[in-house]
Parts: C-alpha cells; sequence; structure tokens
C-alpha cells in the first residue's frame, strides 16, 4: 500500500469520527439485506458447480453487462465484462447523441452444455437495438459474439432439455431459435398468455426456469389498481407452449422504500432455493436483496413464512473471502481494475496507468464544454447504507480552460472541480443537471450552480465525498433515504475541509436510469493536451 494511501485512509477514518472495524466488511453469519446495496438492476442468477454467477444492467457504462460470482451469496465480486465496447453508433462515442440510459439492458445468463450464454438487447431503435447472443468457455470471458437477430425487450433465454431453444420476452411472448442460435425460426411465434385487466403496465424482466418438468417464467408486474402494488409475478405451464396459469409470488415492501420485484429463482448445490429481487432505492439506485425460495404447491413462493423479503439471511457456507464490488485503488496495476467502468466508450490513447507508473493519467483529447459530453470519465458505484470516497490528484499539467476531479455523477450531478483558468487553479463545488433529447439523448443543456469557490495556491489536491442512503426515520414511518452527499478537500491528505453544501442525490429513469457513480474527470473546454494524474482512490464503507 503506498503510504499516501495509508496516510489518507487514516484521515477520513478520523474525520468521520468513525472507528477502523466500521470501515471493514467483517463476516458475519447472516447475509444482511440488502445483499448488495450498489446500483445492481436487472440480475440473472445461475449455478454452475458451487458458484453462482450473475450479471447486471449497466447500460451506457463500458465494459458492459459485468458478471460477478460468489459461493455464499454474501460475498460478491466483478470477475468480467461480456463486452469491451458498443461500436453500432458514434453516440457509444458521445458523439451525434449519447447513449445516457440506453446501451445494455436486462442481460440473461445460462450455461448449456458446458458453455456460458448471455443474450441482451440495448434498448435502441433500428439496427442499434439488435438482439446480441455471446457465448464464453468460462464466465470470465473471454466472451464472443454468436449471432445478432431482430430486438426482443427484457428477454430469457432457455435451453429446454430435448435442447431446443427459445427466446421469452416482452409480455408474454416466445420464439423459437434455430439449434445453432443463429437467427430465430420464423413463423414460431406465440403469445402464451394475456395479461390481466388491472396490469396496465408491462410485465417486464422474463426470467424462465424449468423445475420437477414444470416451466416456470418469473416477471415484474406494474399494478395501478387501489390497493396493488409492484410485485413478482410466476406463470407456470406442464408445456412450454402453454397453457400458463399466473400466481403472484411476491407483493412485499422492505426498509422503507418501494415494492419489490424483477428477479430470478436460483437452486443450490444442497438444493434449496433462493430468490434474488431487486428493489429502487433512490440515490444509490436499484439494489439487490436475497431471500428464501419455498415451493408451496408447486409455486416458487419467495420471502419469510409471512411472504416479506426479511432483514436477513443464513449464508450458504461460512469462512469465505470477503470480496467486494467497490473497491479503492492506489492505480499501481498495469491494468485497469474490474471494479471501474468508463462512462461511453473510452478513447484508449487518451489514458494511461504506465505513463506515470502508480498513477491514472486522463488525457484531455478533445474539446468540450461539461461533463456530460467529456470523454474517459472514470466510474465506480456508490454503496449503502453510508460510504466514503477520495482521490489524491496532482493538477501541474492542465492547460487554461481544463477542468478535472471528482463527482457524485449522475445526470443530477454533485462536483468537485478544479479549473485552470490562465495560470490559476480554482476550485468549484457545483451542482450540475443535464437536460437530453427524448430519442438521441443529445445534451441540449447542462444548468451549472455553482456552490463556493476556493483558489489553490498549490497543484495537488485531495478530494472527498462522503454519501449517506440510511432511510431517514420519521414519526409516521419509514421515509426514503436522504441521499446526501457532503464534499471535502484537503490540501495535505490529513486535515479535510468541507466545501459547497449538502447535495440531494437522486436517481431519473427518464434520463440516466441509474444509480449515483463516483467519477474521475478530466476535460478540456479550449485546447486539448492537457492531463491530470489521479494518485490514489481510496474507499471507505459502513454498516451502519
Amino acid at each position: 500500500m503506498k503510504l499516501s494511501t495509508l496516510l489518507m485512509t487514516v484521515a477520513m477514518l478520523l474525520t468521520t469520527g468513525a472507528m477502523a472495524d466500521d470501515y471493514t466488511t467483517l463476516h458475519t453469519e447472516k447475509i444482511q439485506n440488502p445483499m448488495l446495496w450498489a446500483d445492481v438492476p436487472d440480475p440473472d442468477v445461475i449455478r454452475v458447480g458451487d458458484t453462482f454467477y450473475l450479471v447486471s444492467t449497466t447500460m451506457h457504462l463500458m465494459p458492459g453487462a459485468p458478471i460477478m460470482k460468489s459461493k455464499d451469496l454474501k460475498n460478491w465480486e466483478t470477475i468480467g465484462y461480456i463486452f469491451d465496447r458498443l461500436t453500432d453508433s458514434p453516440k457509444y462515442d458521445l458523439q451525434e447523441g449519447t447513449a445516457y440510459g440506453r446501451g445494455q439492458w436486462a442481460t440473461s445468463l445460462k450455461y448449456h452444455n458446458g458453455k456460458f450464454y448471455a443474450l441482451l438487447a440495448p434498448n435502441e431503435q433500428g439496427a442499434m437495438g439488435d438482439t446480441y447472443i455471446f457465448t464464453a468457455d468460462k464466465a470470465e470471458g473471454p466472451w464472443k459474439i454468436l449471432s445478432r437477430m431482430r430486438h426482443f425487450h427484457d428477454c430469457s433465454l432457455f435451453f429446454d432439455d430435448d435442447n431446443r431453444v427459445y427466446v421469452i420476452y416482452g409480455t408474454g411472448e416466445m420464439m423459437e431459435l434455430k439449434p445453432d442460435l443463429s437467427d430465430v425460426i420464423e413463423g414460431t411465434h406465440q403469445q402464451i398468455f394475456q395479461r390481466e385487466e388491472d396490469e396496465k403496465g408491462l410485465l417486464e424482466g422474463s426470467r424462465v426456469v424449468k423445475h420437477n418438468g414444470k416451466y416456470y417464467l418469473l416477471m415484474i408486474s406494474h399494478v395501478y389498481a387501489p390497493g396493488r402494488h409492484r410485485r413478482e409475478v410466476c406463470y407456470r405451464a406442464d408445456n412450454i407452449h402453454g397453457p400458463w396459469e399466473k400466481q403472484v409470488i411476491l407483493e412485499s415492501e422492505f426498509g422503507g422504500f418501494s415494492y419489490e420485484a424483477q428477479g430470478t429463482i436460483v437452486d443450490t448445490e444442497d438444493g434449496d432455493w433462493y430468490g434474488i429481487i431487486f428493489q429502487d432505492r433512490g440515490g444509490v439506485g436499484r439494489v439487490l436483496t436475497v431471500m428464501p425460495c419455498r415451493w408451496i404447491n408447486g409455486w416458487p413462493m419467495l420471502g419469510d413464512e409471512n411472504g416479506k423479503v426479511p432483514d436477513e439471511v443464513r449464508p450458504l457456507k461460512s469462512g469465505e473471502p470477503e470480496t467486494a464490488i467497490v473497491k479503492a485503488d492506489d492505480f499501481a496495476d498495469s491494468k485497469l481494475g474490474l471494479h471501474w467502468q468508463w462512462n461511453h466508450n473510452p478513447i484508449d490513447n487518451a489514458w494511461s496507468l504506465t505513463e506515470r507508473p502508480g498513477f491514472l493519467r486522463l488525457k484531455t483529447n478533445r474539446v468540450v464544454q461539461n461533463i456530460y459530453l467529456a470523454p474517459n470519465t472514470l466510474t465506480q458505484r456508490m454503496e449503502g447504507p453510508t460510504c466514503s470516497g477520495a482521490v489524491c490528484v496532482d493538477l501541474s499539467k492542465l492547460k487554461d480552460g481544463d477542468c478535472a476531479g471528482f463527482g457524485a455523477f449522475n445526470s443530477d450531478s454533485g462536483l468537485l472541480t478544479v479549473k485552470k483558468m490562465g495560470k490559476r487553479l480554482v476550485l468549484e463545488m457545483s451542482e450540475q443537471k443535464v437536460e437530453l433529447t427524448e430519442r438521441e439523448k443529445a445534451v441540449t443543456n447542462v444548468e451549472e450552480s455553482v456552490i463556493e469557490r476556493v483558489e489553490l495556491k498549490q497543484s495537488k489536491v485531495w478530494l472527498r465525498i462522503d454519501a449517506d442512503f440510511r432511510p431517514m426515520k420519521e414519526h409516521k414511518g419509514m421515509m426514503p433515504g436522504t441521499d446526501l452527499a457532503k464534499f471535502y478537500y484537503s490540501l495535505n491528505g490529513e486535515q479535510w475541509t468541507k466545501i459547497g453544501s449538502d447535495y440531494k442525490m437522486g436517481f431519473d429513469w427518464r434520463r440516466f436510469f441509474m444509480g449515483q457513480k463516483f467519477a474521475l474527470f478530466c476535460y478540456a473546454t479550449k485546447k486539448a493536451g492537457g492531463y491530470a494524474d489521479f494518485d490514489t482512490f481510496n474507499y471507505i464503507k459502513t454498516n451502519d
């Protein structure tokens, strides 16, 4: 560990008034829900041997379609991505529009005859929305494209026992695929069920499993009738072509937040079953919960004995190594860690971990006017209940008009930006909000409000963001979380000074459609060629 990393960790612990044990993920005999208190939406989970594999949605972030693994459903780590980048449009390169809230959605993950398969369809129109099928010998990759075909919304790939292959998608639609998965078999389209009258919204998030000879299709149901809530439903059939019957298998709020739905079920080597379902939790995004799945009268009923999401669940085994999907980084490796993702496709020759070993160098290479169009912004998830990220940055090579810093990045962002103004360096804490066109996601305006400005007399500065996603208790019960970010800077990595105001983080499905992210950035507003060196990213998470 670098000395600077150690000193910053100690300083962060002291200034947040916490003991070191509060920031260590200790092994306990229970899985505390949320299982992953971070933005991990649209899960699909499978088991191969004694290992569980999970894929989630990350939309416009690259590389995309992260694969995570766990032995105990408690400790998860990112082991790879299905693709490095998408190249169907300049929008993925932040040109001619953007891909905010689009890109990779709701990937279906399967294992069949010794190979892994993943099916995903970007939420786009035309050829950009074609369905991809990828395959790999190992979940870690490398993955290769097997085929592309027409768009299937929120679809599930399914291999039957007779080796026939299907895609189930939309609101109860199904088509059969050719044996080599190269395309659909024309004429096989089937509407396998009709939604009920009170289900005015889509039934989405198809996940198909087969158990004891029966077919089970799990979906999220949006119900707007009085007294009804978002819920997880299951359709069951003896034959894949139907008839299908329906059962509500989960209708439960949890932890003071909204009702849960969308996910899947998975079995263990011992024959037990678990449900993994996501929940919207405001600024942090859509988090994952784990719960028992009990087979009752042939239905996979989710939750505890009362059908509710439990606060905690018994892990499958004890003594597994502690792992995490959000991590600190001293940038000592020559390869970027799998815990990082770029905002849109990166420009590879505009960043480096080797030009100055032990530092992440972000170089400007395109003149833009705001962070929402800036290439090579590097992100990580934030986590609840509270977390803190800090970064040390060398700004000595910025050019006039350059902006570099650290942010709580989303469609509405709280940013710590150092701006080079002639020969001056000025640190600003600002709130920024982007406006996007509905179809092209083109940036039409960025509203910027500078809350506080400080002139720096040195080119090295430490920046920190503390995030609080704990639910806020009021006399009428639990209310949605505080979603507050606090901003700090330091001139020595030890004493921290608060800057600006507390920032209310949020979640907006019409623009980014994801939770708040830590972001490292450097961009030019006048002339390309400058750069910033990030010495270390320090991260601590509390479980209070």
